[in-house]
């Protein structure tokens, strides 16, 4: 029986550190795939199209939108943010562990398509240390900082609807951490009826055999 990926939707307050521990959990292992978000935003120093992002138009994101071609999108600071849905159904049906970096509103919509995606939300240590590393990336203005750190006070009332909370103090523990709990998820019951019912037909079968 081929296995189906996980569809694993990561999210967390700007600044907890999500892209560094993508990054390390993808050149660790080799069983995952980071799916790349559509945004209507510009680019970052460094950022190129299609790495960290699809950079698209207004226009065209809503083109998308329209033609039902993302699994979900949110507007986070004045800007779009979607993931294609072609990309994630591919990469599972191959047995890829699917990677979803995204914020807290997009991870529900995809938990209302995908029921069986686990949810796993990233927090610094403490609220002082998500400030700290805010403000240490130097790549924004302290007006933006601050808008980051008001966003943070609402997601923080959403987190009971993820299944796990992931302590991003020690970057290689909490990627083990993170890979762990993945691989633990393929084991659900839910991810596996049909292993399930196979089993109780071999069992049937058995029985039956033995009378």
């Amino acid at each position: 029986m081929k296995r189906r990926g996980v569809l694993a939707v990561v999210s967390g307050f700007s600044g907890a550190g999500k892209g560094t521990l993508m990054k390390n959990l993808l050149n660790q292992y080799d069983n995952y795939a980071l799916s790349i978000s559509m945004t209507t935003r510009l680019p970052r120093e460094g950022e190129e199209n299609g790495r960290e992002y699809f950079f698209v138009s207004k226009e065209i994101f809503e083109e998308k939108v329209q033609q039902d071609g993302l699994v979900e999108y949110a507007c986070y600071c004045d800007n779009y943010y979607g993931t294609p849905r072609e990309y994630v159904e591919s990469q599972m049906a191959m047995g890829k562990d699917v990677l979803l970096e995204i914020e807290i509103q997009g991870a529900l919509k995809v938990k209302e398509k995908f029921p069986e995606a686990l949810l796993l939300f990233v927090m610094p240590p403490s609220a002082k240390e998500l400030e700290n590393r805010l403000t240490g990336r130097g790549t924004e203005s302290a007006d933006v900082v601050a808008k980051r750190l008001c966003r943070a006070v609402v997601e923080a009332q959403g987190i009971e609807n993820y299944d796990y909370i992931v302590i991003n103090d020690d970057l290689e523990v909490c990627t083990q951490e993170l890979h762990s709990i993945i691989r633990t998820a393929h084991r659900s019951v839910g991810r596996n009826e049909e292993f399930i019912e196979n089993m109780r037909q071999e069992l049937n079968v058995l029985v039956k055999g033995e009378k």
